[in-house]
């Protein structure tokens, strides 16, 4: 690895994202510079995306911008825009990251043309999400809330800013891991995408109240009509029971997802142990993160915010390392997460049920 490679991907991403960088920490060498060089590119269109003093049109227009340099326009649109944006950035890892930009391109012209092109992509798909919240919802300071309009606007946009990195994930370590090699690339990506649109899901549900007090709303518009709600009343967190059918079944569909997520992560050879502890890490968190979300009562209040503690996090990295080159072990420890916390599905009024008690309850019936 190069010494700006390794600048970038061992001192500017770790201070730009501490969860990912454990995860890139444990992939296997030989797909680390390309995914962690993709990332940064995501951060960095993130970062532009979010730069709060800028208004929404110029957002877009930079947005635009950064998307064309990974076309012909290249380093003149880089050196524009890290000047431009640099000085909107009142934090310092995402200024430097904008500074840096020009090497993140550099380091991409000098990998193999299949990774050049899976990273281009990649980032401009995940940006087109990025444009959706820019166009749907209105700036952060105007004090109005938009919405998604329906399930099918919901699915394109998880697929947008996630479901697009299952797939970028999937083709790129079929290229640099030869264990993988027998893998029907076509249907794992497919499952990838999945994956990713069940941990973006997660996210959605765990950030409502936050998402909320910003404009955006992720939940269809349209099936809160149904339920007799508009998107300003969810600032009200009493509204909560009112809309728990919806999120039931939204819960659902993420735990649906998953499943596709874990036998994904279950497919990669056991000897891969450390791209398949960078898989389950997510979910088993995820997991435990759904499990807050279902059971909260306060979802919809800004001050209470659902996240697993700590502690727990340490606890699921330390039985994952001991548990990955088993598929029963470790997929016990995954039925146990779902089984403790969540049940395979939830209820109609979003709690979830354990297995047991669905057994007891087929009993009463008979």
């Amino acid at each position: 690895m190069s010494a700006a490679a390794s600048t970038l991907l061992h001192q500017i991403l770790p201070r730009v994202s501490r969860s990912f960088y454990l995860s890139l920490r444990v992939l296997p060498q030989s797909v680390q510079q390309p995914i962690g060089l993709a990332y940064l590119f995501c951060r960095a269109a993130d970062t532009i995306a979010d730069t709060a003093l800028l208004p929404r049109e110029s957002r877009l227009t930079y947005l635009a911008q950064y998307r064309a340099a990974f076309g012909e326009a290249g380093p003149a649109v880089v050196a524009s825009l890290s000047q431009s944006l640099g000085n909107q950035q009142q934090n310092s890892a995402e200024r430097e990251l904008l500074a840096r930009l020009a090497d993140c391109f550099t380091l991409l012209g000098d990998m193999e043309q299949q990774d050049q092109h899976y990273i281009r992509d990649l980032v401009l798909t995940l940006t087109q999400g990025m444009q959706m919240d820019l166009t749907v919802f209105p700036s952060e300071g105007e004090g109005k809330i938009g919405a998604l309009e329906t399930r099918a606007d919901l699915d394109r946009y998880t697929y947008f800013v996630a479901g697009c990195v299952g797939e970028f994930w999937t083709r790129i370590t079929t290229v640099h891991i030869p264990s993988l090699q027998h893998w029907d690339v076509e249907a794992m990506a497919e499952r990838g995408v999945r994956f990713g649109k069940g941990l973006q899901l997660t996210n959605i549900l765990r950030d409502m109240a936050q998402d909320l007090r910003i404009g955006r709303c992720y939940l269809p518009r349209a099936e809160l009509t149904a339920l007799g709600i508009q998107p300003e009343d969810l600032l009200n967190p009493t509204v909560l029971p009112h809309i728990r059918p919806l999120l039931s079944e939204l819960l659902n569909l993420t735990l649906a997802l998953y499943q596709d997520g874990w036998a994904y992560t279950l497919a990669i050879p056991r000897r891969e142990w450390r791209l398949r502890l960078a898989c389950a890490w997510p979910l088993l968190i995820g997991l435990s993160t759904l499990a807050l979300v279902g059971r909260s009562p306060h979802l919809l209040d800004p001050q209470m915010r659902v996240k697993i503690a700590r502690a727990q996090v340490y606890a699921i990295l330390f039985r994952s390392l001991v548990t990955v080159w088993s598929d029963r072990m470790l997929g016990c420890y995954y039925d146990q997460l779902l089984k403790k916390g969540l049940g395979s599905k939830v209820d109609e009024g979003g709690f979830y049920e354990t297995r047991n008690e669905k057994r007891e309850t087929r009993n009463e019936k008979r």
